[in-house]
């Protein structure tokens, strides 16, 4: 017991968040991922996280266990219907999974673009679900020697300084996401398509965010085809500005962990034919409708 309450203060006594933008991510010191969690310090990080919305982790020595056991003292893990080839048993255990620059993919996404269709890299994880995955937590695994970051753009933000009109305008659309060929790849049947509001609220902060994903056929539900593309470019557009995004450059040891239902991220790709790999666990959101 008593070495248990000697981690307890030795994983917070010099826990600190240094904010890498003005309104989203922040660097964390203090802590080593690799050793088990204790109350005090999840509960430091998930405020923190509420806050910054993305919390980036240094020089960690953590293995596929420890990042496992790590995401589940947030919530209960998802595991994402990929194919065998990207899911990584844990000692029997799911829910680590990869995230490789795999050029099939690359080409099978590139395939995946439509005539005339707004599209970037720009999306949440696991959106095409009726209740999204809330968190993720991403670990640099082989990087290339340069390039290859990701970037996250703070929603709420982005929000807050539309228009009022604009505001006013969005409420109440949906944005269709259309995962269906990803999965019937994956070896999966058909799956419904799934419309979430293009103004989401925030379920423990309660604040309003501007979430569409670009990566996923986006399409404006009941807008003709000249306004769809017209409120999906004025939303890319506000994405892209350098003012609501955080940068994070990924080197040996780093760990990413992120709100899904506060920021969209983008990863950049301009590391040529390099093998980059990553990988990420998810954490669930409640069932909302399981008892329907």
């Amino acid at each position: 017991m008593s070495d248990v309450l000697e981690l307890e203060r030795a994983d917070t006594a010099t826990l600190t968040f240094t904010p890498a933008h003005p309104t989203i991510g922040a660097e964390v010191s203090g802590i080593d991922l690799s050793k088990a969690l204790s109350d005090e310090a999840r509960d430091q990080i998930k405020a923190a996280l509420l806050k910054y919305k993305v919390l980036f982790f240094r020089d960690q020595t953590v293995d596929r266990r420890q990042h496992l056991d790590f995401a589940k003292r947030f919530g209960s893990i998802y595991t994402p219907p990929y194919t065998a080839d990207r899911l990584i048993d844990v000692d029997g255990e799911s829910g680590v999974h990869l995230i490789s620059a795999d050029p099939q993919q690359r080409e099978f996404f590139e395939s995946e673009k439509r005539p005339g269709e707004i599209y970037d890299g720009y999306h949440t994880d696991t959106n095409w679900r009726i209740v999204p995955s809330w968190g993720s937590v991403l670990r640099a695994v082989d990087l290339p020697p340069t390039g290859g970051d990701t970037i996250w753009v703070d929603a709420e933000q982005v929000y807050n300084d539309l228009p009022q009109d604009v505001k006013d305008r969005f409420e109440g659309l949906h944005s269709i996401v259309d995962f269906r060929s990803s999965l019937k790849r994956a070896g999966h049947g058909d799956y419904p398509l799934v419309a979430h509001p293009i103004v989401r609220t925030h379920r423990e902060t309660g604040k309003k965010i501007l979430w569409v994903d670009f990566g996923k056929h986006p399409e404006i539900v009941g807008l003709d085809k000249d306004e769809n593309r017209e409120v999906l470019q004025l939303i890319l557009d506000r994405y892209r500005k350098p003012e609501y995004q955080v940068r994070f450059a990924w080197k040996p040891g780093s760990i990413a962990f992120w709100d899904n239902r506060a920021a969209v991220h983008r990863a950049v790709r301009d590391y040529g034919d390099y093998p980059r790999a990553l990988e990420r666990v998810l954490i669930d959101d409640e069932d909302l409708w399981r008892s329907l």
